[in-house]
């Protein structure tokens, strides 16, 4: 590689990662998601978007107007052909307090998963326990994890079309025992941005194997739904997140906006034969 275009591409990750941090800056200041004294475990999948998260937030320390501290934790679940080695040898350079965990969650989540089924559901419970219980352990009273606006755009088609219900992912809520709060400071991120910085920046991505051995997930579909939307209308995806942030309770039908109880979910409504 010549030394122009070196330094392309180190002007072109200087940019990037600059955007990125800006509008996680604003995320993270517009939603309350980080406060003096925190102590920040950031999940580090070997994806793209929790390297981008962790570096992002690493580098933010240095300009933030109150002190917060952050360790990153990466959790080896033994899928088979997994090598983690590339991330180590990455977290050791990189520098930020790190831990790396090992819990064969890959054997359970695969005996507990009936035939024809997805991974996701019992996958991601048992890695939030590992993280809780890490949390805890390290004195953490925060979990960061590197979601983006297009996965709040998928899971809000998800609930729309599979669950029956209005809801996308909050930049920011409590456990429900009270412990932890769970903050998603790259949710107004987008994944193209974010996918680009990475590439530039040369994360070393660890393949999911469990996740990746499965065609046609539901998630799939939204993605691919919202890239045909995107053919017609090439800011749908920001449009959308702004209808996310510009909600009209009044203009919904869900009988608990008006503080009456909520409507049964059951099946198809039958309506009484009118006689006459």
């Amino acid at each position: 590689m010549s030394q122009s275009s070196r330094d392309h591409g180190s002007a072109r990750l200087a940019l990037s990662k600059r955007a990125l941090s800006k509008q996680m800056t604003r995320t993270i200041s517009s939603y309350g998601l980080l406060a003096e004294g925190d102590h920040v475990l950031v999940a580090v999948s070997g994806g793209k978007d929790s390297y981008t998260l962790l570096d992002l937030l690493w580098h933010a320390r240095a300009r933030a107007p109150f002190k917060f501290d952050l360790t990153a934790v990466h959790l080896d679940q033994a899928q088979p052909g997994y090598d983690g080695r590339p991330l180590a040898a990455w977290l050791a350079a990189f520098g930020a307090p790190h831990q790396i965990l090992r819990e064969d969650t890959y054997s359970v989540v695969v005996d507990r998963t009936p035939a024809g089924g997805t991974y996701c559901a019992v996958c991601s419970r048992l890695r939030r326990g590992i993280l809780y219980t890490a949390a805890e352990r390290l004195g953490c009273n925060k979990i960061a994890l590197g979601h983006h606006r297009d996965d709040a755009l998928e899971t809000l088609l998800l609930n729309l079309f599979y669950g029956g219900k209005l809801q996308a992912m909050p930049a920011g809520y409590t456990t429900d025992d009270g412990r932890f709060q769970v903050i998603r400071p790259l949710i107004e991120c987008a994944e193209a941005d974010i996918a680009a910085h990475a590439r530039d920046a040369g994360y070393p991505i660890l393949p999911c194997n469990l996740c990746g051995s499965q065609d046609g997930l539901r998630r799939d579909a939204m993605a691919r739904l919202l890239e045909s939307l995107e053919r017609d209308s090439p800011n749908i995806r920001a449009v959308m997140l702004s209808a996310l942030k510009n909600v009209s309770p009044t203009h919904l039908l869900d009988p608990r906006l008006l503080g009456r109880p909520a409507a049964p979910a059951s099946g198809p409504v039958r309506l009484p034969v009118l006689s006459g």
